[in-house]
């Protein structure tokens, strides 16, 4: 009997039916509450769901603002399609539309769970694998973002676990993960830049950690190699790197070849070199200005500001992106201290939930609001103990870890913070607290063990 329910306990298939249930059953609640008018309409009033209006009314990928601007690269195109083609299926502003949207965000968001808990089983084994699946089915931010946002979220963060997964498969194989197998990753990295460019910073990394990998992997062969024949340590043999590195180096090609289409038509469109996205001027320059005080000015976004909608719409998206850029570049300069301060206060944001944590939980009007600020601070410490256990394990796979939790919020400390943006990698933050936790528990039973043993010695 014990073994029959740890297997339903531990099956990533019921796991991601728990985590389809509770988005489901968060998004059925909410839609009762919200206007059927506003549900046609409003989850599709930002950039993505206006691009996808401009294609689908016959004016190409553009005008970001829902008035026409011309050609855009304010987002990658995936996203912005897959809305479009809702409209086309279902209308444009639709409650089938918004459905169909939905659907395909708890599905994307569900099915994080199955990436998730193979790679998290590979880090620390199967009670962990099954734990940051458990903790992914039932994190706040992954049930309420689906419905709440008709953005790339959900998708990324299914991107993100898959990536991890694929990355350690990869690792742990190497060379005889095959060719094929490193031109699969390589799309899976152009899928993912066409979804999200902010994953470039982790691409990069992640393509270190291999090579790097690689070249261990050499190094081990040509020791072992020179062991075997009892060469002495002047005259070691030294097998070439080139077929440990040709992998990564065909996948990384792949990835970069995937997102040329992308980069020729914003050159044709744009008549700028834009590889992946254009709006980066617009990021800093919103967290970097007079105007920011305990938050992000969203009423300076040219989406809600007639008058930077009105400049941006005049001197076009690149001449616009240039100035924000260079605006936020002089206030950095001549801010230095306010710069350092906001650094802290942004990256609390995106971990913390809020800036003003305290504040917003005392006037919270929701329950719902409360639980998430407060999962949110005991998922970040979750995850510091998480990282430190794998270090001071030293896991093979703690690098690897680290690299989505440390390095792919960076530009939101610089730019602007927002929950939603670290949601991408919040699937690795519920592995590190699984791991967390599975820490505590081991440890509260070795307290028990040794007193248990004082008793007997007396």
């Amino acid at each position: 009997m014990k073994r029959k329910i740890l297997a339903v306990v531990t099956s990533v298939w019921v796991i991601f039916g728990l985590a389809l249930v509770c988005r489901v059953g968060f998004a059925l609640r909410e839609q009762k509450q919200i206007p059927r008018q506003a549900l046609k309409t409003v989850p599709f009033l930002y950039e993505p769901g206006n691009i996808a209006f401009s294609i689908v009314t016959g004016h190409g990928f553009a005008s970001p603002f829902h008035t026409p601007t011309g050609p855009t690269a304010w987002e990658a195109p995936i996203y912005p399609l897959m809305i479009a083609g809702f409209f086309r299926v279902f209308g444009i502003y639709t409650i089938g539309a918004f459905a169909a949207a939905v659907v395909c965000n708890i599905l994307f968001s569900s099915a994080v769970c199955v990436p998730i808990f193979f790679a998290a089983r590979r880090v620390a084994g199967p009670a962990v694998g099954a734990g940051a699946a458990w903790l992914w089915a039932v994190f706040p931010n992954g049930v309420i973002i689906p419905f709440t946002w008709v953005w790339d979220t959900s998708l990324s963060a299914l991107l993100g676990a898959t990536i991890l997964w694929a990355t350690m498969e990869l690792g742990a194989r190497g060379r005889s993960a095959g060719l094929g197998g490193w031109e699969a990753y390589g799309l899976l990295w152009g899928f993912t830049l066409m979804v999200n460019p902010s994953f470039l910073l982790v691409m990069v990394c992640l393509f270190v950690w291999l090579i790097w990998g690689s070249l261990r992997e050499r190094a081990s062969r040509a020791k072992a190699h020179n062991q075997e024949l009892g060469i002495k340590s002047e005259l070691k043999l030294r097998p070439s790197s080139k077929p440990l590195l040709a992998g990564p180096v065909l996948a990384a090609g792949v990835a970069i070849l995937s997102c040329v289409p992308w980069t020729v038509r914003n050159w044709v469109e744009l008549k700028s070199f834009v590889p992946l996205r254009s709006n980066l001027g617009l990021e800093l320059w919103l967290g970097n200005n007079e105007g920011f005080k305990d938050q992000w000015p969203g009423w300076l976004h040219p989406i809600d500001n007639t008058t930077e909608r009105k400049r941006y719409a005049e001197v076009g998206e690149i001449a616009y992106m240039r100035e924000k850029r260079s605006e936020a570049i002089e206030f950095i300069k001549t801010h230095p201290a306010w710069e350092v301060k906001w650094f802290f206060r942004r990256a609390i944001t995106v971990w913390a939930g809020s800036g003003t944590w305290l504040r917003d939980f005392r006037d919270a009007t929701r329950p719902l609001v409360r639980v998430a600020l407060v999962t949110n601070v005991l998922a970040t410490i979750g995850t510091i103990a998480g990282l430190l256990i794998l270090f001071w394990r030293r896991n093979e796979w703690a690098v690897l870890v680290a690299v989505f939790v440390l390095v792919y919020p960076l530009p939101y400390y610089l730019t602007r913070p927002l929950l939603r943006y670290r949601h991408p990698v919040d699937s690795m933050v519920m592995l590190l607290c699984a791991l967390a936790i599975a820490g505590l528990v081991r440890g509260l039973h070795a307290k028990e063990n040794d007193a248990a043993a004082e008793v007997l010695l007396r």
